[in-house]
């Protein structure tokens, strides 16, 4: 009753919803439905364009598998996959990922030293760079050693770093392996502290996502084979290491990850100690390991005297999703501050699509002085007429006028966007929404056609826009504590 009570006093303002959260929840809905219909129409043109249908087909999959899929996934996933601990990391989409197969004891700068003197390389993160250099890497068959891995997310973030081993030069096979810093007094079910949890898994080869149809790397089925593989990595290294087991940490399983990837494990969970943690981070003997459920690692069979139980810590339970205001923390043990003050990939498309919405407009502006002439002849103008003449340049030079400050508004907006300003986040999307919306009404009610010749780039210009700037990490970093 005590740390419930205490839980609930450390947190007043859980229960609170915000404005913003729920217009972030009402764009991150309609941004999805959207992306079904731009999805439809795309489709549709594949089959007016002939043999050319073929490149629309193209256009159409990459929309559904990197934009609707996913997005519609996120969705569902919201509501009925539990945010709390449960053994397994989840993906960008929401669905189950790879399992926690490891867990470790020991400062960040002792897990990189390890890692590396084990004959792992850290992989680069994710960003256009490493991205366009994995695709190339792959169609190429060319060895890519720091190739960045898909991110997962633990505790309501994306893993700290990740650490790889390419095999045989092939990027489309390689063991590799995440890790996330335990929340700040966090324990595992059972009771037992860790400083780090940590899901490998094997890459065999490149193909299609059951579930979103994306390319990305499948993994080998048995992942403990990959769980041992990085804990005999650790002790044959020579760097200092104590290891030991929870036995059935978790029950034995099969199931699948969010690639859709058939997985199994037998449910045990090693410990690695590291560092200032070897000697004292594991406890007080080998006997009380035993009786805790603590067993010694085959691996470290050298070392089995002594392994001990994790100890006893002071601090109250916390709950498994670390909070947004607790991402840009990190504890005295000099920790590099959270990803939270990185501009993610989002932000910096949506600001791009923006600017790419403003060159739409200006080809429009310039389409429309370009056919000015006919459009008053069809208005039963008189161009002859001096009088009318001049009336409808007056009109053709406000439209441009208006269309000019229009779309330097937006450029500033992009500015903003990419600055990292909520409101203007906000307000952009809004106009997106008013938008989209006036389209669908002239579509479904007045019969108008979006075509390629027509309004189709502009509308997936806008939908586009409102899936980067209403995602997950695009929010996060726009609301982050300044």
């Amino acid at each position: 009753m005590g740390e419930q009570s205490a839980g609930a006093s450390a947190s007043p303002r859980a229960g609170r919803i915000s404005a913003n959260a729920v217009l972030d929840g009402f764009f991150f809905v309609y941004a999805g439905v959207a992306a079904v219909w731009l999805a439809w129409l795309i489709l549709q043109q594949s089959f007016d364009w002939g043999w050319f249908g073929l490149l629309f087909f193209v256009v159409f999959w990459l929309v559904l598998a990197y934009l609707v899929l996913p997005r519609l996934h996120r969705i569902l996933t919201t509501i009925y996959v539990p945010d709390y601990f449960i053994g397994r990391a989840r993906t960008s989409d929401g669905l189950l990922g790879d399992p926690v197969n490891l867990a470790l004891l020991g400062d960040e700068r002792s897990v990189h030293e390890a890692m590396l003197a084990a004959g792992w390389t850290r992989a680069d993160d994710v960003d256009a760079r490493s991205s366009w250099r994995i695709i190339t890497s792959t169609l190429t068959r060319r060895s890519y050693d720091e190739a960045p891995v898909s991110p997962l997310f633990l505790f309501g973030r994306m893993q700290d770093f990740a650490y790889q081993q390419e095999v045989e030069g092939n990027p489309a096979k390689r063991h590799h392996v995440r890790f996330w810093r335990t929340p700040d007094g966090w324990l595992l079910p059972g009771g037992r502290r860790v400083g780090w949890l940590a899901a490998g898994t094997f890459d065999k080869s490149v193909g299609f996502s059951l579930f979103t149809l994306q390319v990305t790397h499948k993994i080998d089925a048995d992942t403990d084979v990959e769980r041992d593989h990085i804990v005999r990595t650790l002790v044959d290294s020579g760097v200092p290491v104590e290891v030991g087991v929870i036995r059935d940490f978790s029950t034995g399983y099969h199931s699948r990850n969010g690639g859709g990837d058939t997985i199994r494990t037998d449910g045990d969970l090693p410990i690695v100690a590291l560092g200032d943690a070897v000697g004292s981070g594991l406890g007080e003997g080998a006997a009380s390991a035993r009786a805790g459920g603590l067993a010694p690692h085959p691996a470290a069979a050298a070392a089995a005297d002594d392994v001990a139980a994790v100890a006893e810590v002071d601090v109250g339970k916390r709950t498994a999703f670390e909070p947004f205001a607790r991402l840009a923390e990190r504890d005295a043990g000099g920790m590099p501050r959270a990803r939270a003050d990185r501009r993610p990939i989002a932000i910096s498309l949506g600001a791009l699509l923006i600017v790419v919405r403003v060159l739409l407009g200006v080809l429009w502006l310039i389409s429309l002085a370009v056919q000015w002439p006919t459009i008053v002849r069809e208005a039963d103008i008189h161009l002859d007429d001096v009088g009318d003449a001049e009336a409808a340049q007056i009109v053709l030079w406000v439209f441009i006028v208006g269309g000019v400050v229009v779309l330097i508004g937006q450029l500033v907006f992009a500015w903003l966007v990419y600055r990292g300003s909520n409101w203007a986040r906000i307000t952009v999307m809004v106009v997106a929404v008013l938008s989209t919306m006036l389209s669908a009404i002239d579509w479904w009610l007045g019969g108008d056609e979006i075509t390629l010749q027509t309004t189709l780039l502009t509308l997936a210009a806008d939908i586009l826009v409102l899936l980067a700037l209403s995602s997950r990490a695009a929010r996060r970093w726009s609301r982050r504590p300044r």
